[in-house]
């Protein structure tokens, strides 16, 4: 598969060739913090291929306190970025940085037991296609 992806602000675009492995949603309290949402969602892969188009520059890292808890960002815009972990041997895509379709499904989330105390029932919630309107 070849997948294309970009940063909010358009300046740093990739490709990635390859399969994923595994998606999972993760919703440590660290990942909720650096999404800042209910949750991460996360490709893995162990084979696929990255390539930066443009922008690499401004492609940044952070590892927590070198502890393993990776993020890649634009430093433009603050977007999530793929980034390599594990020695060279696992890349970790975020899901929403993807252009094209994906092929994989979420295949669970984990952590669970960390989520967000408002994290529940949210595919009860009223759906709208854009903001609503304020009333």
């Amino acid at each position: 598969m070849k997948y294309s992806g970009s940063c909010l602000c358009g300046k740093v675009t990739f490709k990635i060739e390859g399969d994923f492995e595994d998606f999972y949603l993760c919703h440590c309290s660290r990942c909720r913090k650096d999404t800042g949402s209910a949750h991460a969602a996360n490709l893995f892969s162990t084979t696929a291929k990255l390539r930066w188009l443009s922008g690499k520059e401004y492609a940044k890292t952070f590892n927590f306190r070198l502890e393993g808890h990776i993020k890649s960002f634009c430093s433009n815009c603050g977007s999530a970025l793929p980034n390599i972990q594990m020695d060279g041997k696992l890349l970790v895509v975020p899901a929403g940085s993807i252009d094209s379709d994906i092929n994989i499904k979420p295949q669970g989330h984990i952590y669970y037991a960390s989520k967000a105390n408002w994290d529940t029932e949210l595919e009860k919630l009223t759906k709208f296609d854009e903001l609503p309107d304020e009333k």
